[in-house]
C-alpha cells in the first residue's frame, strides 16, 4: 500500500482524517437493490475485523439473511435486535 500525505493514508491504515468514530457504522439495506442486497450485506460483514461491528437497517425482519450468515460462518457474529419494525428493523452485528 502506498502511504503519504498526498493520499491521506497512515501507516496503520485508515483515512488519516483523525476523526474519532466511536459509533458502529450503519448500513441501510433499504437503499440497496433487492437483487444484490444479501451479497452486499454479507460483504460488509465479511470486512469486519474481529471485535468490530456494524448496524444493519433492514426493511423487514432479516431472518433468512441471519440463517445464511450463520450457516456460512457459524458463531462468527453476535447479533442484537435494536429495533423491530414496523418501517425498519435495526440489528447490531459484532464479529467475534
Amino acid at each position: 500500500m502506498t502511504t503519504g500525505p498526498d493520499l491521506g493514508l497512515t501507516e496503520t491504515g485508515g483515512c488519516g482524517c483523525h476523526e474519532a468514530d466511536t459509533a458502529l457504522p450503519e448500513l441501510d439495506a433499504r437503499a440497496i437493490p433487492h437483487a444484490i442486497r444479501h451479497a452486499t450485506i454479507k460483504g460488509a460483514l465479511g470486512s469486519l475485523a474481529p471485535g468490530a461491528g456494524m448496524v444493519l437497517v433492514a426493511p423487514h425482519d432479516p431472518v433468512p439473511l441471519l440463517q445464511q450468515v450463520e450457516a456460512e460462518a457459524p458463531g462468527r457474529y453476535a447479533v442484537e435486535y435494536l429495533a423491530r419494525g414496523p418501517e425498519a428493523w435495526r440489528l447490531a452485528f459484532v464479529r467475534s
